[in-house]
């Protein structure tokens, strides 16, 4: 569709702006000094829930926004329109924390997107709390028109948060499309094995890493399943992983996740040793991932 081919290209020019980078990087900056990792960072990112936690609360702003916005338009009793346009505003805050917890692991196109993504969003939100304020001071007509220009930047706002999540895979198992081994397949020496690091093998196209624990030798998908960091190359302490990029720590034994920004595990392999050689095979199978893509 035409409309479709027009929002291609204008996002093609934000992904390519490198203009972006100074102000997205300085932003994240600001924003590591307030997200620090452990609790605060593992709660903002969604760890505890096994998903992203901001597209589950983008829907309470939006959809109290969108309330107001139905309660203008029936011309009910302003009040009421009023809470609405309040209580978005109150749940937009939290909303905003876990988007830009988010978005400080992300870097070029992606930041750049979710730059401009961010500057909607928190221009409707600006737009929205002057509304509540008109409306609070009986300027109702003023507060209508702000809150329905509000509505139309978290469209934007909201079509390039879709654009980040399902056409540039932020937020998205890194792991879900790699198709591991279904049948046993022998990937290394089990002596080439080291005790206290990790070691990258090639599985039918897919990066594993194997490692051991208390002398068992163990194998995970080596692509870090929250940005898609190489994880043989991270530190390899207590029975965990901890990935280079972010420090999101993983179990190798099952590949849990103990510590995020991550809230995906890393699948795990199952591992047979025999005559002194590592065979490892997937334990399950998806349907997307029946078609194989490697790296």
């Amino acid at each position: 569709m035409v409309s479709s081919r027009i929002l291609e290209r204008l996002v093609q020019r934000v992904e390519s702006a490198t203009a972006l980078d100074r102000p997205a990087d300085a932003a994240v900056g600001l924003a590591g000094k307030v997200i620090k990792p452990g609790v605060v960072e593992d709660a903002l990112s969604g760890t505890p829930l096994g998903h992203p936690a901001h597209p589950v609360l983008v829907t309470l702003p939006i959809g109290a926004w969108t309330t107001g916005l139905m309660l203008d338009a029936t011309g009910a009793d302003d009040r009421a329109a009023s809470a609405a346009v309040g209580l978005g505003i109150l749940t937009a805050l939290p909303t905003a924390l876990t988007g830009v917890s988010d978005w400080t692991t992300t870097t070029g196109a992606e930041r750049r997107v979710g730059l401009v993504h961010a500057l909607s969003v928190d221009l409707a939100l600006g737009l929205q709390t002057a509304s509540w304020f008109a409306r609070r001071r009986g300027k109702r007509g003023r507060g209508v028109a702000l809150s329905a220009t509000a509505m139309a930047l978290t469209a934007v706002g909201g079509w390039l948060g879709g654009h980040l999540a399902y056409a540039m895979g932020v937020g998205v198992d890194t792991t879900a499309f790699q198709q591991l081994p279904g049948e046993w397949l022998d990937v290394a020496a089990e002596a080439d094995v080291p005790a206290d690091t990790a070691l990258e093998v090639d599985a039918d196209g897919v990066p594993v890493l194997l490692a051991r624990v208390e002398g068992e030798v163990v194998a995970l998908a080596d692509r870090c399943t929250h940005r898609g960091a190489p994880l043989h190359e991270g530190v390899v302490e207590n029975g965990c992983v901890t990935c280079p990029w972010h420090d999101s720590v993983f179990a190798l034994r099952d590949g849990a996740v103990v510590s995020g920004p991550a809230t995906r595990p890393q699948p795990a392999l199952e591992v047979a040793l025999e005559a002194g050689r590592v065979r490892v095979r997937r334990s399950e199978v998806r349907t997307l991932r029946t078609n194989p893509t490697g790296r």
